[in-house]
């Protein structure tokens, strides 16, 4: 692997240990503190042999003794008080790297949420990340860490003979080569790994989340046999990566135990020719058994390396996917209701393949317009780029004669509200549900908007206010209860442009009759936009206009259009009345 990936991956360390470089910078002392104690301690056992043989019980043997038990304790206390300190710092770090994560995937264009499936993106923002944990809490200072002890051992063995520290200095050379010549291959193994864990999780998000219709399809034999799929490739890659990272392990066993048997040689031979005491020989087993632990550590902060390269360079290819939807320099239309101009418009999801052709309207501020049309048409794509989840290939669109590409994303979506037939609910307060955890909404204001739209009673019959939970996607609502929370939620917002994507197509005649009162609230001062299939809900709206594949096939005042028996308005009301009577 080149220098240069491996600058951008300790980049992304530098960015997230920055803001506590206090806690790493004493993560930092207690390991050196902890270098110091362990070199120092069989030095102290060492002096403890040679002074038992020599003077037998005395004084002198008691405190070396008392001085060994120091040692240990201190150095039992710097390792505990590091690995706090470790876990903090890592867990600090990997909690800011998810936010900034899911911040950034949040402000992605809907074409990309529609590429990658809710369980893939989890994995990637969490499952990930969380793999980072021991790079951003270990790898860096305990790889100091270990070459300092390594370094130091090797320091320590060479003062008691240069033979001690020539030997063990081309060891553990030998150890180091072997084992980074065997982990070369590894990274890509773990990418393909991680790609098959997003892959896995993907598919049981959106198998949970279609729960209902798998099983009332009969669609469970399919559900399970996609399911073993995915897991077996996962399983299978994740073991290939995990065993090919665990093949330098079982060769570096083989090597410590070469290692420990040439330092017990070599202790054995200094005996012999008299440059060695038994405590001497005590130490150079001792030490030549602790340089395994720096080596056995480097070799596992090495595998642990190979993971994190791969997810870190998952994690930055989600960093480097930039939203096709550019943020405006901040022009703003008019206060109060907005006027909405189409000019020319073309839009299509695929190349070649344009869903909106040439359309063109103007809906003049505080009117309300009704689009209908067939299916597939090109109604709900309307509403998408008012909102710019995408942006129109070709064509201009004004609001109050300001393009609409040139606001804020954040107050264009502030101007302008939407509720759809498809209502998000989230396991939460209704509070929470109806201000989306604004808390600079009153709970007085709540009140009058439910009061407005009808859901007075229902709000009386809960048990706890507006503090009661709601379970995960509205459970125990029924669908008009939750198409009216949106309502409330729209008018909490008070948006100048309402839209109403098929808001009523779910509901039942009581509910629709609150939802109509509703919307005479809700327009009223505002400019309206209103999508449905059933056409008494477009009785209120002031314009129509009518879509066919993807063209405006007309436009008018509503009034108008019933009138003309020539419209192909007038036409689909007199089709629906004819089917009513039929």
């Amino acid at each position: 692997m080149s220098f240069r990936p491996f600058t951008r991956y300790f980049s992304l360390l530098a960015r997230y240990l920055k803001p506590q470089m206090g806690k790493a910078l004493l993560m930092s002392a207690l390991l050196l503190a902890s270098i110091g104690l362990q070199l120092y301690s069989p030095w102290v056992l060492g002096r403890f042999i040679d002074t038992t043989r020599e003077q037998g019980l005395s004084q002198a043997l008691i405190w070396l003794a008392l001085l060994f038990l120091l040692a240990t304790f201190l150095t039992q206390g710097a390792s505990v008080i590091s690995a706090y300190l470790c876990e903090h710092v890592a867990w600090t770090a990997t909690n800011n790297l998810r936010a900034d994560l899911l911040t950034h995937v949040l402000g992605l264009d809907l074409a990309f949420h529609e590429d990658h499936t809710q369980g893939e993106l989890l994995e990637r923002i969490d499952g990930d990340v969380n793999d980072l944990s021991n790079f951003f809490s270990k790898f860096v200072v305990h790889m100091l860490f270990h070459l300092l002890l390594l370094l130091g051992i090797l320091v320590a063995l060479s003062v008691m003979d240069w033979r001690l520290g020539i030997s063990m200095g081309l060891y553990c050379l030998l150890v180091i080569v072997a084992l980074t010549w065997m982990r070369r291959s590894t990274v890509n193994r773990w990418v393909v790994a991680r790609e098959a864990s997003s892959e896995f999780f993907g598919f049981l998000g959106e198998s949970l989340a279609a729960v209902e219709d798998v099983r009332s399809n009969g669609s469970m034999s399919y559900v399970w046999h996609h399911f073993y799929k995915r897991f077996y490739r996962w399983y299978t890659t994740t073991s290939h990566a995990g065993w090919s990272g665990a093949s330098p392990w079982i060769v570096s066993q083989g090597l410590f135990v070469l290692g420990r048997m040439l330092g017990l040689v070599l202790g054995a031979y200094l005996w012999s020719i008299g440059l060695a005491s038994p405590g001497t020989v005590y130490l150079i087993f001792v030490y030549s058994s602790l340089l395994m632990q720096p080596l056995d550590q480097v070799q596992w902060q090495l595998q642990d390396l190979n993971k994190s390269v791969s997810c870190i360079q998952r994690i930055e290819g989600l960093f480097s996917t930039h939203s096709a939807i550019e943020d405006g320099d901040g022009t703003q239309p008019a206060a109060g209701a907005l006027s909405v101009t189409f000019e020319k418009v073309s839009f299509g999801y695929t190349e070649g393949e344009p869903v909106l052709k040439n359309v063109s309207f103007h809906l003049p501020a505080g009117r309300t317009l009704g689009i209908v049309g067939r299916t597939g048409g090109g109604k709900t794509t309307i509403t998408r780029l008012l909102f710019r989840m995408y942006d129109p290939q070709v064509g201009v669109i004004r609001l109050s004669e300001v393009p609409h590409t040139e606001l804020h994303l954040c107050e264009l979506r502030q101007r302008v509200g939407l509720i759809t037939q498809d209502v998000q609910l989230f396991h939460a307060t209704v509070r929470d549900n109806l201000t989306f955890f604004k808390r600079d909404i009153s709970d007085e204001q709540i009140l009058t908007v439910l009061a407005e739209i009808g859901l007075s009673p229902w709000y009386h019959a809960l048990a706890d206010g507006l503090e009661t939970m709601l379970g995960a996607d509205g459970a125990g609502l029924s669908a008009g209860e939750a198409q009216l929370l949106a309502f409330a939620r729209v008018f909490l917002t008070n948006p100048d442009l309402v839209v109403l994507d098929e808001a009523s197509s779910r509901l039942d005649p009581l509910t629709g009759q609150l939802l109509e009162q509703g919307m005479e609230k809700l327009f009223a001062g505002r400019t309206g936009i209103v999508i449905a299939h059933r056409l008494e809900t477009l009785q209120r709206v002031d314009d129509i206009l009518v879509l066919e594949h993807g063209k405006v096939i007309e436009f008018g005042p509503r009034t108008e259009l019933a009138s003309d028996p020539d419209s192909h308005f007038s036409r689909l009301l007199h089709y629906v009345d004819g089917a009513i009577h039929a």
